[in-house]
């Protein structure tokens, strides 16, 4: 337990200790926050669809958290070339420890991020419509980050290439974002794409966190965290699993 709480306190000291990397991390959800919020919202009320800035708020603050949840894989690449993998690896620690404070580290400095996002779409005119369920919120930011973090963790483990991890992470993650259910509402989507979505483990956590906060549910809270709670226990798995087969 001692080294999952050393591990968690580096990444986080890391978090604070990087301005430019809070800044930076803010620009793409800001920015899809004005284009299309403001952009399409006079379009989504007359189409009967209510505050667009509403809907889109919770799939752009789930957009803060996996993004800076599954970069956090990189930081494994990085600590492999630079030697400090190997230092962590031969402490009389086990690598489940390790591994699990390292996707729990990323996990809460992306639920930092997103709460960060959460305050700027207050601002910018988001309102909670459901504030009993503002801790449930929380949970879905939560399983979100632990969902994504144990996927930064696999591909991580896996490359070696510091260049090919965002290349392929992007390959992913825009993907599984865009067939969430964040930016369109499934209804009326063709047959495929409302399939696309309910295979997308993202959109059982965007609809989870609109819920909590709107409350409205396209798949049902129950269903949200079950199906949301399993998948983050299976990806948990495959990142310890794939961090314990590492050779330096």
């Amino acid at each position: 337990m001692k080294a999952i709480y050393i591990l968690c306190v580096r990444q986080l000291k890391r978090y604070v200790r990087s301005p430019a990397r809070i800044i930076g991390s803010l620009g793409q959800p800001i920015l899809f926050l004005v284009a299309l919020g403001f952009g399409l919202r006079s379009m989504f009320a007359r189409a009967g669809g209510g505050d667009y800035i509403n809907f889109l708020s919770p799939g752009i603050i789930s957009m803060a958290i996996l993004f800076n949840a599954v970069f956090s894989g990189i930081e494994i690449i990085w600590d492999r070339q630079f030697g400090f993998l190997k230092e962590t690896l031969v402490a009389p620690v086990s690598r489940l420890e390790i591994v699990l404070g390292r996707m729990l580290g990323g996990a809460i400095v992306a639920l930092l991020q997103g709460i960060v996002v959460f305050v700027i779409c207050l601002i910018a005119g988001f309102r909670i419509q459901n504030s009993p369920y503002l801790l449930l919120a929380v949970v879905f930011m939560f399983l979100i980050a632990l969902l994504f973090a144990g996927i930064g963790t696999v591909f991580g483990s896996v490359l070696q290439d510091m260049q090919g991890f965002p290349l392929i992470i992007n390959f992913l993650i825009m993907p599984l974002f865009f067939f969430s259910g964040a930016i369109f509402s499934a209804n009326g989507l063709p047959e495929v794409l409302r399939i696309l979505l309910r295979l997308n483990p993202l959109s059982y956590g965007v609809d989870g966190l609109r819920g909590a906060c709107i409350a409205v549910f396209a798949y049902g809270l129950k269903t949200d965290l079950a199906i949301g709670a399993a998948l983050t226990g299976i990806l948990l798995a495959l990142g310890s699993y794939f961090f314990s087969r590492i050779q330096l």
